[in-house]
């Protein structure tokens, strides 16, 4: 896929799937299922769910965040697993952040307000995240011990889209992928470290 062809199309498509959505929250569960089964990692104790309400804007439904809690007396720690569907607390679904960021790479200025407007995102919003993604993003350590992955290397300057042509995101299943690839900087531990 060429630069050129990252457009609307396969964003709206992505956008208004709501298979995909719902194959993300199947992903989350299996991710927290997951997390349950190793216990509690400051005390291995048995983990109980503890979601908490998150409202993402831009699409998709999602009334909870998937979370843990330790059982033990004494511990009670929350264990807030890895997630596809929510990219650390950014107030939009992460499939938004990261598809609509790219789109900005590849789109006139009059696509990208039709966007915006669709989306109901504030081109401040927009600004922001470009410089997340330029920023924040490509000098994590995430990100240092990760792009090592990828041959040719990507190119930090076009983050994230360079990374939705590596994953070929237009096919829902690599979507999906590239979701799972940026997983571990969603947990609250990691996000403290990528906020911005």
């Amino acid at each position: 896929m060429s630069k050129t062809s990252i457009g609307e199309d396969w964003c709206q498509s992505h956008l208004a799937d709501q298979r995909l959505y719902q194959l993300l929250e199947k992903v989350d569960g299996d991710l927290v299922q997951e997390a349950r089964d190793q216990g509690c990692r400051h005390c291995q104790g048995k983990l109980y769910r503890s979601d908490y309400a998150r409202k993402p804007r831009g699409g998709p439904l999602w009334e909870v965040r998937f979370s843990l809690c330790c059982g033990r007396e004494g511990c009670r720690r929350r264990n807030t697993p890895p997630s596809v569907r929510f990219l650390g607390r950014r107030v939009y679904a992460g499939l938004i952040v990261v598809l609509v960021s790219a789109m900005r790479h590849g789109l006139k200025p009059e696509r990208v307000r039709r966007l915006r407007q669709a989306l109901g995102i504030d081109r401040r919003t927009l600004e922001r995240w470009r410089q997340w993604w330029l920023g924040r993003f490509v000098e994590s350590a995430f990100w240092r011990d990760a792009r090592a992955r990828f041959l040719p290397p990507l190119a930090p300057p076009t983050m994230p889209l360079s990374l939705c042509l590596s994953f070929a995101v237009h096919e829902r299943p690599r979507l999906v992928d590239l979701l799972r690839f940026l997983a571990p900087i969603t947990t609250p531990s990691a996000w403290s470290a990528l906020a911005g």
